[in-house]
């Protein structure tokens, strides 16, 4: 395989981010490039100025059985980091919660300052709608995030490894998401799209693999259900010095991804791990999200090699 920290280097120092029109354009001009490198035939499959999305997509979607993706787009820089923990709603919701809570209460202190001096205190609550309005706007519009190892230029890193490592098939797409970071609309483009396909065919996301040394593997509740997909992710991601592999099959997980979209799906996700927590994803969308373990890429490039391998053998036979 080519030098994984070539491709990394050139990622992160050219592409770090992909927010505006113009960065993704210019970013999707080298992937495809590089696709084609690997022996892949890419092309950009766009979806109208409502969705706004722009993916790359790499194979024939209406052939394939199997679809790698990664959505590629990066998002604003957030004064509190993005926590993510898989495994442990409760601490998930708890954050997300607070969060909220904190930025309503800003808002709320900011009208009532503004308001109560003039004596208007019928300003107070249009004022605190804008506020917490604005707020959320910038969450999701603001200025961007100029540090995106993990999220999600780690994912693209590793899809790229894995095109380079397994070489064409036929019976594979790659798919490059746009969107992610706006309510995953480039993965509800890419469904709409290719609806039938969508709805039965096996979709591998990656997304954060970058920054932890234990690997989650995430069936959706469909694909726990898949026999022979267990057994073929198990044999391909065995336990090594890069990654320990976790695949969770059991109990309630919850990952805000682009797998969401496919029925059947798996999420995979690096994680560090705390005692009392569990597993979770540290730094998104804040400038220390600098952290891209080659480590981690090739062990994944290697796994979906080998997985891609047997799944398929095994759905042919």
């Amino acid at each position: 395989m080519e030098d994984i920290g070539h491709l990394k280097k050139y990622l992160l120092t050219v592409h770090p981010v992909r927010k505006s029109a113009g960065q993704k354009a210019e970013f999707r001009q080298w992937l495809l490039r590089e696709l084609k490198r690997a022996g892949w035939r890419a092309r950009e499959e766009t979806y109208g100025k409502l969705n706004g999305s722009v993916n790359v997509v790499a194979g024939d979607p209406e052939r394939a059985e199997v679809f790698l993706c990664a959505h590629y787009d990066t998002g604003s820089r957030m004064l509190l980091p993005n926590f993510v923990s898989p495994t442990n709603i409760p601490a998930h919701v708890c954050y997300h919660l607070v969060s909220a809570l904190a930025l309503v209460a800003a808002a709320f202190a900011l009208s009532f300052a503004v308001s109560f001096p003039l004596n208007q205190p019928g300003l107070m609550l249009p004022l605190f709608l804008v506020l917490a309005v604005v707020g959320l706007w910038v969450a999701a519009y603001g200025p961007a995030n100029e540090n995106n190892a993990n999220g999600n230029s780690s994912g693209v890193l590793a899809l790229l490894a894995a095109a380079r490592e397994a070489g064409f098939d036929k019976r594979v797409c790659l798919v490059f998401l746009d969107n992610s970071e706006r309510t995953l609309l480039g993965a509800s483009a890419f469904k709409k799209k290719h609806a039938e396909q969508a709805s039965k065919r096996l979709f591998i996301n990656l997304d954060c693999v970058g920054d932890g040394e234990n690997l989650l593997l995430i069936p959706s509740k469909y694909s726990r259900w898949d026999g022979e997909l267990l057994s073929a992710l198990e044999e391909a991601f065995p336990e090594g010095r890069e990654m320990q592999p976790k695949l969770l099959t059991k109990g309630l997980q919850y990952y805000p991804s682009d797998g969401r979209k496919f029925k059947f799906h798996v999420d995979l996700c690096a994680c560090r791990y705390l005692a009392g927590l569990g597993y979770y994803i540290p730094h998104l969308r804040t400038k220390k999200d600098a952290v891209l373990e080659e480590g981690n890429i090739m062990y994944i490039a290697r796994g979906l090699s080998g997985f891609l391998e047997a799944y398929l053998d095994e759905k042919a036979g």
